[in-house]
């Protein structure tokens, strides 16, 4: 997160970043959010020719709690204002992927501020009108996919104020292999904000990250590929670990992720977390469905079309993805066809249909690596280029590889989803980078039964592998869907998966009313042929463990209804209206809601629910409770297994915590190679660590 001075407390006339053309590198405290190069870290950052002394971050600390499918981040911050007057502060911090943001608490001199979620133009209005009137007072907004914008006004001269905000997320499992993201480094896609602010990255005092994984399931191995030398692992019982991670002067310029590998020959399975909070109201909850599948490998010919981005944003990426094509390349089978196509302002043909022949990789190599960055992103005329000659009698697979946004020629989401109804192919996508559109990335794979992932540059090289390998060099389940009988559940989202890949976990959430026995049952095809998988379990009357639940079920809701907006299923009309619903009741920030911050006495004196300090109480105290037991096993199907076959799994050795492949370089997948040949390449390069050091 980045933070900034921008200006007096009281002056109104403050200079105006749309929102949508704005990024970040990291997240910290208080500041307008700003885009730059690869190098360019997360920090304080000041207006380009501003007279105000960069705001200073004295500590930043991350606190990570993994349990049961779902991860709580809280971060703690200090901030300074070592500048001879007052300021309002603006910072920002990407938006993780299906994160819901839940809690903000501001410190400022004696008061303590508390967030509560309004209709996004009632919160604007009494952040301005507390602003004017020289209260304190902050509010926090979403902009789209991208940013979570903050401000405080004011900030004391010569002083600090501490920040506090807290965000649940579902996590899933991919193959045996669990995945955490904290994002530090920038996508660096945004031009107009580089020449816009100079940036202080540097925290003064502590950098810590604290990870406490509890997994009901043995775990064999964590690991954090950024910081193996410097993190402290600590396993404190079975499928109990905790990573600390503390560093003095840190500059905040990597990502941190954390991975956990569940041991082998676990059970495909069903597991149902419940909330209800008494008798009288609807029970919320969240199904992980891990697939016991004994699914074949493919065997026959396969075509492949890469599209890769060349825009202006990949400067410096170029050799990388030509290192990551030529690895991928490298290891087709001669019955194999692929081809490359590239797009900037507009999209060109780099090599044709070709035989992965020898002779014909080395060539196409030699072609990718010529390659030069510049222009815009016209991510459809690529994708429309792709689509053309497609061969019905084989299966295709689009690898899609990028790290922007479309921002040049068609744009719209709908045109995409239309464009890939048209031709019976997979698009694969990877995001290069933080701030990257997967909400279109989302549709492009829902249009196509694809799959896409998010890709840090300081990703694990293994577990890249891991999460990719399989998905096209197996077979996958048609046409799935789950159905629900018994109790009546309703509201559901995530229960039409269409394609399932080996490895694949499901997360489904959903609403029910009365309390007793259920029957799940997912339905697909398997090679032509119907297969069924199903199981009983008891949905109970009552149960406040997992009160976040109800947050989580609420904004997979939220993404439900923004997808069908963008394929043009839903007006935006209706869209606005039923997410700035669902926000204001459980109390999330959204497009359409904001949360506004106040001590409790302007809360009275406005007449402000506080429908968000409930929430968070309940939420505190089953936290508590947790935190003090052991990690509860919510798997239903123990007495009638849904599957068979255990769930399925790829090893790799730890030795000496760096991880060594035992896997056959012959069934290594397409994609786990590509992004392996990016991986390495990054890894020759020099790159800074958190603290600067190589």
């Amino acid at each position: 997160m980045n933070l900034a001075g921008i200006g007096p407390a009281k002056e109104e006339a403050i200079p105006t970043i749309t929102p949508m053309k704005l990024r970040t590198l990291f997240l910290s405290a208080v500041a307008f959010v700003a885009a730059a190069t690869l190098s360019w870290a997360g920090g304080t950052l000041t207006p380009t020719g501003s007279p105000h002394a960069a705001i200073q971050i004295r500590d930043h600390q991350v606190n990570v709690t993994i349990n049961n499918g779902f991860a709580q981040t809280e971060v703690l911050q200090t901030f300074f204002n070592p500048n001879g007057t007052d300021l309002e502060a603006v910072y920002a911090f990407p938006v993780p992927k299906s994160a819901s943001l839940s809690e903000v608490t501001i410190v400022t001199g004696e008061k303590t501020l508390n967030g509560e979620v309004l209709p996004k133009k009632d919160a604007e209005t009494v952040y301005a009108e507390e602003k004017a009137a020289g209260n304190d007072t902050g509010l926090a907004t979403k902009n789209g996919y991208q940013t979570y914008e903050f401000r405080v006004a004011p900030v004391r001269a010569n002083s600090e104020v501490k920040l506090r905000f807290v965000y649940f997320q579902p996590l899933e499992i991919d193959t045996g292999v669990g995945r955490y993201l904290y994002p530090l480094e920038d996508g660096g896609t945004d031009e107009v904000a580089k020449s816009f602010w100079t940036a202080n990255n540097t925290v003064e005092g502590t950098f810590s990250i604290n990870v406490h994984l509890k997994s009901v399931w043995p775990v064999n191995d964590v690991r954090v590929p950024s910081f193996e030398s410097s993190a402290v692992v600590k396993k404190n019982g079975e499928g109990d670990y905790l990573v600390t991670l503390d560093r003095q002067g840190a500059k905040l310029d990597r990502d941190f992720v954390f991975y956990y590998r569940l041991a082998e020959n676990l059970p495909g399975r069903v597991e149902v977390v419940p909330y209800r909070e008494s008798k009288d109201k609807p029970g919320t909850f969240m199904m992980v469905v891990t697939p016991g599948l004994d699914l074949k490998p493919i065997t026959h010919g396969a075509d492949y079309v890469y599209v890769l981005d060349v825009s202006g944003s990949m400067q410096g990426k170029i050799q990388t993805l030509a290192s990551g094509v030529e690895k991928a390349l490298g290891t087709m089978r001669p019955e194999d066809r692929f081809r490359i196509v590239c797009f900037n302002d507009n999209a060109r043909q780099v090599v044709g249909w070709t035989p992965a022949t020898p002779e014909n990789v080395q060539n196409a190599i030699g072609l990718v690596k010529g390659l030069a960055s510049s222009g815009s992103t016209n991510l459809f005329a690529g994708l429309q280029l792709a689509l053309q000659s497609v061969d019905a009698d084989r299966a295709t697979s689009v690898v899609l590889v990028t790290d922007g946004v479309a921002n040049q020629g068609v744009v719209d989401p709908v045109a995409f989803h239309k464009l890939l109804k048209t031709a019976d192919v997979r698009v694969f996508g990877f995001l290069m980078g933080n701030n990257a559109n997967w909400p279109l990335m989302r549709t492009m794979a829902d249009a196509s039964g694809g799959f896409y992932a998010g890709v840090s540059n300081d990703d694990d090289i293994i577990g890249q592998i891991l999460l990719a390998k399989s998905k096209i060099a197996y077979e996958s389940l048609h046409d799935a869907s789950f159905k629900f009988t018994g109790a009546r559940v309703f509201d559901t989202t995530g229960d039409v998966p269409n394609k399932i890949y080996r490895g694949q976990q499901l997360v489904v959430f959903g609403r029910y009313e009365g309390a007793g026995k259920a029957t799940v049952t997912l339905n697909a095809k398997l090679t032509g042929e119907d297969k069924t998988y199903t199981t009983n379990f008891e949905f109970p009357e009552t149960d406040t463990d997992n009160p976040e639940i109800e947050r989580l079920w609420a904004l997979a809701r939220i993404e439900r209804i923004e997808l069908l907006e963008s394929i043009g299923q839903m007006p935006p009309s209706e869209t606005k209206d039923a997410i700035q619903d669902l926000g204001v009741k459980y109390q999330l920030v959204t497009d359409h809601t904001s949360m506004i911050m106040l001590d409790d006495a302007s809360f009275a004196r406005r007449g402000i629910a506080r429908e968000n300090q409930k929430r968070v109480a309940a939420e505190h105290q089953a936290q508590a409770v947790r935190a003090a037991q052991p990690v509860k096993n919510y798997r239903v199907d123990t007495a009638q297994p849904t599957y068979s076959a255990p769930a399925p799994h790829v090893s790799h050795s730890s030795g000496g915590g760096g991880g060594a492949i035992e896997l056959d370089a012959i069934n290594l997948a397409l994609f786990g190679l590509l992004i392996l040949g990016v991986y390495l390449s990054r890894a020759a390069a020099t790159k800074p660590t958190v603290d600067g050091k190589n």
